[in-house]
């Protein structure tokens, strides 16, 4: 009997023993905590604002040039009404190329929040991982959104394991073996 209970005694023990040591943060607090992401934050903002007007202004245009259209298409001569049609469409394709520039997916916004705002958000992750080594955590979370992991131990990174299992080794070049 107390061999039973000494054996399940060490049995409950070593897993206890070995579980790692989860964290968790919540960046979007930090964020806005910090006066340097603050005001790059509001930079950025106020550029969104600017470039927004800028686009507003041409819709304002583009709305004109349809209304006058609309108002005097009975008077144009065939070659004249198709002109100020592509004049119009010109215009809804040069609005529509500065959206893009600004707001697509490379444009300036998304190039001016990387630059205004990683140098922040990079010296959070270097707090991050100076607190998860100092306190002996294995993993950190961020609970802000989508749990995101934001730090972890190399030595439970299995990438290059599931690598080889997969039949691609470490050094291999994308795409080959």
């Amino acid at each position: 009997m107390l061999r039973a209970l000494l054996l399940a005694a060490v049995v409950v023990a070593a897993p206890a023993s070995a579980q790692q040591k989860l964290g968790f943060i919540d960046s979007q607090r930090i964020l806005e905590r910090l006066p340097d992401y603050q005001t790059a934050q509001q930079e950025v903002e106020r550029l969104a604002q600017q470039w927004q007007a800028e686009i507003s202004t041409m819709d304002t245009e583009i709305a004109t040039m349809e209304a006058d259209y609309a108002a005097r298409v009975l008077l144009y001569t065939t070659e004249e009404a198709e002109r100020r049609r592509g004049e119009i469409a010109a215009r809804r394709q040069e609005r529509d190329a500065l959206r893009r520039r600004y707001f697509g997916p490379e444009g300036e916004l998304f190039r001016e929040q990387q630059n205004r705002l990683r140098p922040v958000q990079e010296r959070v992750l270097v707090a991050v991982e100076t607190v998860a080594t100092e306190g002996d955590y294995d993993y950190v979370f961020d609970r802000s959104g989508d749990f995101l992991f934001l730090y972890a131990r190399a030595r439970f990174d299995l990438t290059d394991l599931v690598l080889d299992e997969l039949g691609v080794g470490v050094g291999a070049t994308p795409g080959g073996r």
